[in-house]
């Protein structure tokens, strides 16, 4: 595929650095998008969101999506989430259309968006208590993630009595806790500081080796998207289109360590030269 800045001047990965294909194919498992695109109405006239995308995520992967501000990147979460409906296409969770939210993803925000006056644990049963599960039930499994997190005996603490990192862990117990496939991360680590948002990586890619749950990230950082992903799709800028897929062929598991290697590095910046010439990453 070419670069979405420079027509004229194709991307060209090495032999160890590959463009690959969408993931599309009769699997049903996973994510699965066909023709998606999504166009708001408003007062002053249409405003293209995302051009018509088409492209398969498989079950257990870890896909990761990087792309300029406004490129329409939270709106495609939106849409695969179920919280938002295509213009045109259709979105298919499981093998199922998707038309309303659905119940087998969980979500985590650029903000943990704890309730204040709940504890944590309170916090971490929320999606329990708003489907009406039964919560004996899933009580031992809430307590469970906190433990698996590094939370365990902040149980009763409220939200402002942690760190922003421990409150971000203490989101994504939530968005597991009735045991989701599916995991939709938008930004999850924007709002904190590089060092806590280093650990918090490494942290994301334990629970998600260790809970084999399908993990849709998106993010404006490339050297985190590299270091995350199965495969990284770079969006183009609004409204948003996919410039390419790349597959990451660094094994697992990471280290902070792997930044230093050179795959890491080269795909860091091929990734880096969809964006050169307009400066549009932040």
């Amino acid at each position: 595929m070419k670069s979405a800045t420079r027509p004229n001047d194709p991307v060209q990965p090495s032999a160890h650095l590959r463009v690959v294909s969408d993931g599309a194919g009769s699997d049903t498992s996973g994510i699965k998008l066909s023709g998606v695109s999504k166009t708001y109405r408003t007062r002053d006239g249409d405003v293209p969101s995302l051009r018509p995308l088409d492209f398969h995520i498989n079950e257990g992967e870890f896909f990761v999506v990087v792309g300029p501000s406004g490129c329409g990147k939270s709106t495609l979460l939106k849409l695969i989430s179920g919280l938002l409906p295509p213009t045109t296409g259709e979105v298919l969770v499981e093998g199922e259309k998707v038309t309303k939210p659905h119940g087998n993803v969980g979500i985590v925000f650029q903000n943990a968006l704890l309730l204040p006056w709940r504890n944590i644990l309170s916090n971490v049963m929320l999606p329990i208590d708003m489907k009406r599960l039964p919560r004996a039930k899933y009580l031992e499994r809430a307590k469970q993630l906190l433990k698996l997190v590094g939370l365990s005996g902040f149980e009763k603490k409220l939200p402002w009595q942690l760190s922003g990192g421990m409150q971000q862990r203490a989101s994504i117990c939530r968005a597991l806790v009735h045991d989701p496939k599916i995991m939709l991360m938008d930004e999850p680590f924007g709002a904190l500081d590089a060092l806590t948002r280093e650990r918090m990586n490494v942290e994301l890619m334990r629970i998600q080796r260790e809970t084999g749950k399908t993990v849709l990230l998106i993010t404006h950082s490339i050297p985190e998207a590299v270091f995350l992903a199965d495969r990284v799709l770079v969006m183009t800028e609004r409204p948003g289109a996919i410039a390419a897929i790349y597959d990451v062929p660094l094994p697992r598991p990471r280290s902070l360590d792997v930044m230093a290697d050179p795959v890491f590095t080269e795909l860091v910046q091929r990734i880096r030269k969809h964006f050169f010439s307009q400066g549009s990453l932040d």
